[in-house]
């Protein structure tokens, strides 16, 4: 190689060198800017959500965390576009490639979007006692796949967040108060009134049974064998198993007290004697 072609390879590569020298430190300080954007859109997110009362935390870390990716992977498309190369096609693939991972994951994709409705809009938090999809338990901890629940046995239960969101939800510890029902069963033969009255005291000296809303004690049906007294009181949601089991056993103590029949169901059978009179 003589003097002249030396040149003219030198003079090629320093072309070459600063044609792709300027992309490469271009591309460098787009990665960089990119990256510090990504940095403080996720601190943004996560500050703004953090004001949003109620807001769980997981969900507030993911969408964080999910913005941080997204300007990272329009950073990584920039970039690519500074080589040359056509991102159009390349989105296409991926987009290609995305929608087949996602038919292949249906069912977690859909637990995962279950899961950021749960936490978002809050049907119950932990520490609530709960019944859906079938089960019922008190919330131990709730992720964006799963939630995990004890019965009151204390069986572990994980239920996919799927079947949360697509039934219907009973939160037994939603409200501050519950109301207790009571049915009581008296004999014909008993004074209804008295009955009433013994009742009343009854519920009046558990303090636990609120005053207002005020307790309703009515006669609600005439039995085949009894007459039946409904008995309606107010309580706190965490007295509610308490009142109801103390209650009901100081109905029957108080009623076995006071002479007033709890009847039961009997059956009289006639015997018929062969000419067809009774035996």
């Amino acid at each position: 190689m003589n003097q002249e072609e030396l040149s003219q390879a030198a003079v090629q590569f320093v072309e070459l060198a600063t044609a792709y020298g300027l992309q490469v430190v271009g591309a460098i300080v787009i990665l960089i800017i990119g990256w510090i954007v990504a940095g403080w859109a996720r601190g943004a997110v996560n500050r703004a959500l953090g004001k949003i009362k109620g807001m769980d935390e997981t969900l507030r870390h993911f969408l964080a965390t999910l913005v941080r990716y997204l300007v990272i992977a329009i950073t990584v498309v920039m970039v690519l576009e500074r080589f040359g190369v056509q991102t159009a096609s390349l989105i296409a693939v991926l987009g290609a490639a995305g929608l087949a991972i996602g038919l292949a994951l249906q069912g977690t994709l859909s637990n995962l979007a279950a899961g950021v409705m749960l936490l978002f809009f809050r049907p119950f938090k932990i520490g609530d006692f709960v019944e859906a999809a079938g089960v019922s338990g008190t919330v131990k901890q709730i992720s964006l796949f799963t939630t995990d629940m004890a019965t009151p046995d204390n069986v572990k239960i994980i239920v996919p967040n799927k079947q949360l969101w697509d039934t219907s939800i009973k939160n037994f510890s939603a409200n501050a108060t519950r109301r207790v029902d009571f049915l009581l069963g008296i004999g014909y033969g008993d004074n209804i009134d008295k009955a009433i009255g013994v009742i009343q005291q009854i519920v009046e000296a558990d303090s636990r049974c609120h005053k207002d809303p005020a307790p309703q004690i009515v006669v609600g049906d005439l039995g085949a064998s009894s007459v039946d007294i409904i008995v309606r009181v107010w309580c706190d949601a965490g007295d509610y198993w308490g009142v109801k089991f103390d209650m009901t056993k100081a109905f029957k103590q108080t009623f076995d007290k006071e002479g007033i029949e709890i009847p039961f169901p009997q059956q009289v059978v006639h015997m018929m004697k062969p000419d067809g009179e009774d035996a």
